[in-house]
């Protein structure tokens, strides 16, 4: 009887575990949308329930390049170790109430962010401008 109960346990357990939602916490590889070539790591991490994300790697920038169009306090700092992705927040499934700067323009857009069909290695990235227009973006986990 202890026996069943335990592995009554065992496979609740791992079906709830089964249904998790992944996390985009990790490494994630940019593209370029003009040329589809390779541009930047972003590392994805969690602080007090939200989750932002740092430029930890240019794959075609010189690594000292600086963030000549950014506004406020980012304003000419190095775009390598610069946070970009800030405040994200979940719901549901998703991610979202959080903010995206592009350091090629100093833009910065409202932002979600969500797995498309569950596939944890391909993240989609939505950059909202105030007038409702949008651009979507896949980034791609570094393993």
């Amino acid at each position: 009887m202890k026996n069943s109960l335990f592995l009554l346990f065992i496979a609740m357990f791992l079906g709830v575990a089964a249904l998790a939602q992944p996390s985009p916490v990790g490494v994630w590889k940019t593209i370029d949308d003009k040329t589809g070539e390779a541009k930047s790591y972003i590392e994805i991490y969690e602080q007090g329930g939200q989750y932002f994300g740092k430029v930890s790697k240019l794959l075609v920038s010189s690594p000292d390049k600086k963030c000549t169009e950014c506004p406020g306090k980012k304003k000419g700092q190095p775009i390598l170790g610069m946070v970009v992705l800030e405040g994200m927040k979940p719901y549901q499934d998703y991610w979202k109430k959080g903010s995206i700067l592009d350091p090629e323009t100093g833009n910065e857009y409202g932002c979600t962010i969500w797995f498309e069909n569950g596939n944890p290695d391909e993240l989609k990235v939505r950059g909202i401008h105030w007038t409702g227009l949008y651009r979507t973006q896949a980034w791609y986990r570094v393993k």
